[in-house]
């Protein structure tokens, strides 16, 4: 059963309203100083105020794992009628703070440019109240009410999630029995259900934006990611005038005729995508929708809360540097992508 200090955590959680409880006090204010003080970890660092944000920050990576831990633990031994009853609104937080978990830890890459925090105060009737309407309006996307509204799953699932920024150790990593691989090669053998080359779903953004790339991983390993590009005009030109070249050179086209080891129908595939050429995107959609974006997820991934919170830690990040509005590439014929982002919404 669930123990005492557990059902302590579900009372400060949703206590009243507009008055928290402890645990979602803490978890505000937090949050509020540590994007209130993102520009102590910015570029260039202040060494001191640094330490103490990364200390604040490693606090708050920990309320939010009790808490998400919390909604595991719930699924997984409350009653059925209680369950049913207190999930919807668990699995809400648990969602925005997996989001929010990953926006605090990017900010504190040092690597990245002191983002702008834009945004302005929304309607009061865009948001709902107590802690989700308040954790919604500290992320920079908290104007956007559509974003944050969805059903909750009808049979819940206690699967513990971890969303964080794309991390330098993950560009090359060991992987048992079979050497040291890219991060592109581990995530894509993970996440496609037909593994190729490296490089086929993530390689241009690796290369040339990894700082908006984002990696869900649950207890078998990585199963989502999500990357996206500030400038889509400029990372287009780079990658066909440089990224694609190089691969074209890298895997030529009759490749795809011996290669049985990565199974034929993947290696011509990705050979195949390496070598036609891209479609253009329209000016006007790169006028009006400046940034790229491309997310994905693992077949295992059912829970759509899971998805939404890779979205929601991808768009704060490009809106905290100034995106006005994202765009997606889909091939028509694609109904699984087609079929992911329309979950989505």
């Amino acid at each position: 059963p669930l123990t005492l200090e557990e059902v302590r955590m579900l009372v400060e959680l949703f206590y009243l309203p507009y008055h928290h409880g402890a645990l979602a006090q803490e978890l505000l204010e937090h949050f509020r100083w540590l994007r209130a003080n993102s520009l102590s970890v910015g570029v260039p660092p202040d060494a001191c105020g640094g330490a103490r944000w990364r200390g604040r920050a490693q606090s708050f990576q920990l309320l939010c794992a009790r808490t998400c831990r919390l909604h595991s633990r719930l699924v997984s031994t409350a009653g059925r009628a209680l369950l049913y009853d207190l999930h919807p609104y668990l699995w809400d937080i648990r969602n925005l703070l997996l989001a929010a978990s990953a926006f605090v830890l990017w900010l504190g890459c040092q690597s990245i440019a002191a983002p702008m925090l834009l945004g302005r105060d929304a309607e009061p009737w865009a948001r709902r109240g107590g802690l989700f309407g308040e954790l919604q309006a500290l992320l920079p996307v908290g104007n956007s009410c559509d974003l944050f509204y969805h059903p909750p799953p009808l049979f819940p699932s206690s699967q513990l999630y971890l969303l964080r920024p794309l991390l330098p150790l993950d560009k090359v990593g060991a992987v048992p029995g079979r050497g040291r691989r890219s991060c592109s090669e581990g995530l894509q053998a993970q996440l496609s259900r037909a593994p190729a080359l490296p490089g086929r779903l993530l390689g241009s953004f690796l290369s040339l934006s990894p700082e908006y790339t984002f990696v869900l991983e649950d207890e078998a390993g990585p199963c989502g990611y999500a990357a996206g590009a500030l400038h889509a005009e400029g990372f287009l030109q780079q990658r066909d005038s440089s990224w694609l070249p190089a691969l074209r050179h890298k895997y030529p086209p009759d490749l795809g005729t011996g290669g049985p080891a990565l199974g034929q129908d993947a290696l011509e595939e990705a050979v195949l995508f390496f070598h036609a050429e891209p479609l253009a995107v329209p000016q006007p959609v790169l006028r009006r929708f400046p940034s790229l974006v491309q997310l994905g997820t693992a077949p295992r991934v059912l829970d759509v809360g899971a998805s939404r919170s890779l979205a929601l830690c991808l768009l704060s990040a490009l809106r905290a540097n100034g995106s006005r509005g994202v765009f997606c590439q889909v091939s028509d014929a694609d109904r699984q992508q087609l079929s992911f982002y329309s979950k989505l919404g």
